[in-house]
């Protein structure tokens, strides 16, 4: 499926993307900026764009996009020229070197790092860093010196994670100036909802497992994966779960790409390994397959989490475990792309049966709150039954602050049991409650004797609390004693007697040092009132 020119037109958050780059450059405060977009946002065609819309500006002067990888060089070349055909777009790498009269230059950084290569380019007005968080690299950071980084000169910086393990972006890039969740994404209808699923490897020991610049060391990885026979786990897994899907699977190494193929192919799943040392018409020729259908499933050393475009790709197999958030984000983005009859995308999460380390996992794809409380749930699912549950839990307790000022401002003696239940002692037996009613905020009204049990008024419907607890206190007067009810009665303030001590005793109810009568009976009321209320529960479940 190739892009038409019509989906060149920058999307809502594209355009919000390039209306936050001209307007920090406009406030002159920053001028190296980083916009963080996931996988399959289109900062190709943000960026592109923005060339479009800055050029007329710039005085005759040029643009220039830095990348680190051929596919995405050609690929932004390609966008440019889509959005701007009218554009002369030059590829400065290796042999090419078409810069003279080029309106936008797409360079190697490998090639800028060249001093001669770098110095036949000028007349450069803004610079393009694709996948910038590559940027705090010594090559990075002596080509952008040369163009004028630290001089004033606009800097552009796109990525789908603004994380580095080496460090130092924080020294590159001034300001994120625009940042998009892959939640928002999915929500939106630009990417597909996602779903995990973890594939346990019983013999694969994460924890002998060293870390390195704060994620798992690639080689003793590789080895522990391979020393657990890994593979074939993978493989049938991948055949149960994923076994009619296109699908790339990340190794920390090359042999356990090559491994993970072998098994995959085994299992009678077509498969076949890449690599970034990989001869380019050998990698090139395998992807072909891949794009033919010949080959269902791509193993790869790292090589697919940067500038892979296969929208049909819809499941990841991370078989290079990480504690790294954003290089999880880059590997599971490959499957999220929409495509025609493609209903979701799955990850396979690769991982011994116990680890000390902290994965990243599914969860890690959005900045929100989410708890999987089901394998089974898409990402969405999982966050919108997260902020339901929160939700309840913020309504729950705006209802519980409001019963709190309204009970503890009045003056007739209400008690809550520990289940959250409000009541009046109306005597030894006799109890007013509300209940409250799980549909919306409002309250039905009870009484409870020993002769009629529990029973509602005749009219009985849920009020709200306000107006039940004022209909429930003038009952509790009617039916009980002024003094028992009152909250201000003055034997509340008395000693607590011998009697009502030694009953504490009895029913097990601790009572703190120095309580009064009236604390005491309210002890007393709450203890009585919830074992009744337990009493019947247990009789109307059995």
């Amino acid at each position: 499926m190739s892009d038409t020119p019509e989906t060149f037109t920058p999307r809502p958050y594209q355009a919000d993307a390039i209306k936050a780059l001209i307007s920090g450059w406009a406030a002159g405060v920053h001028n190296r900026l980083a916009v963080v977009l996931p996988t399959g946002a289109g900062k190709t065609v943000v960026f592109s764009n923005l060339i479009d819309e800055l050029l007329p500006q710039m005085n005759g002067a040029r643009a220039l996009v830095i990348a680190h990888r051929e596919e995405l060089i050609e690929q932004a070349a390609a966008k440019i020229h889509a959005v701007r055909p009218d554009l002369r777009v030059g590829v400065v790498k290796a042999e090419r070197d078409e810069h003279q009269d080029a309106d936008v230059i797409v360079a190697s950084i490998q090639t800028l790092a060249v001093e001669r290569r770098r110095k036949a380019i000028e007349n450069i007005g803004v610079v393009i860093v694709d996948e910038c968080h590559h940027a705090a690299a010594p090559s990075y950071m002596t080509v952008l010196e040369h163009f004028g980084a630290w001089r004033g000169l606009p800097v552009a910086g796109f990525t789908a994670t603004m994380t580095r393990t080496d460090g130092g972006l924080a020294d590159v890039w001034q300001d994120v100036v625009f940042t998009l969740d892959i939640l928002e994404m999915i929500e939106d209808g630009y990417l597909c909802d996602v779903r995990g699923k973890r594939v346990i490897v019983d013999g694969l020991d994460l924890d002998s497992v060293r870390t390195r610049a704060g994620d798992l060391q690639d080689g003793q990885l590789g080895q522990a994966l391979e020393d657990s026979d890994a593979g074939p786990v993978v493989a049938r897994a991948y055949q149960e779960h994923a076994g009619d899907r296109a699908g790339v699977v990340f190794t920390p190494t090359v042999s356990t790409a090559q491994a993970m193929a072998d098994a995959f192919t085994a299992t009678g799943i077509p498969a076949a390994a890449i690599w970034g040392d990989m001869p380019r018409d050998d990698r090139a020729a395998t992807l072909d397959r891949y794009r033919a259908g010949d080959v269902q499933v791509l193993t790869n050393c790292m090589v697919l989490t940067e500038g892979f475009d296969a929208p049909w790709t819809s499941c990841a197999v991370i078989a290079r475990p990480t504690k790294s958030a954003g290089l999880y984000c880059q590997m599971a983005g490959r499957a999220l792309r929409l495509w025609k009859g493609k209903r979701d995308a799955l990850i396979l999460d690769v991982m011994g049966a116990s680890t000390r380390h902290k994965l990243a996992s599914i969860v890690d794809l959005t900045g929100r709150e989410v708890v999987m409380s089901d394998e089974d749930q898409t990402l969405r699912e999982a966050v919108r039954e997260t902020e339901e549950k929160a939700q309840r839990r913020l309504d729950l307790s705006r209802i519980q602050v409001e019963e709190i000022d309204l009970f503890h401002g009045s003056a007739v003696r209400w008690l809550k049991t520990a289940s959250g239940i409000w009541f009046i002692p109306a005597g030894d037996d006799a109890y007013f409650f509300l209940l409250r009613n799980p549909v919306n905020r409002t309250y039905w009204l009870r009484r409870y004797d020993t002769v009629n049990g529990i029973v509602g008024p005749r009219r009985d419907v849920p009020l709200p609390l306000a107006e039940a607890k004022t209909w429930l206190e003038q009952q509790a007067r009617a039916a009980g004693s002024r003094w028992l009810a009152a909250r201000s009665a003055p034997w509340r303030l008395k000693p607590a007697s011998v009697k009502q001590l030694k009953f504490c005793r009895l029913k097990g109810i601790h009572v703190p040092p120095g309580s009064t009568a009236g604390e005491v009976s309210d002890l007393q009321a709450v203890h009585q009132f919830t074992a009744i209320l337990t009493r019947l529960s247990a009789r109307a479940a059995a």
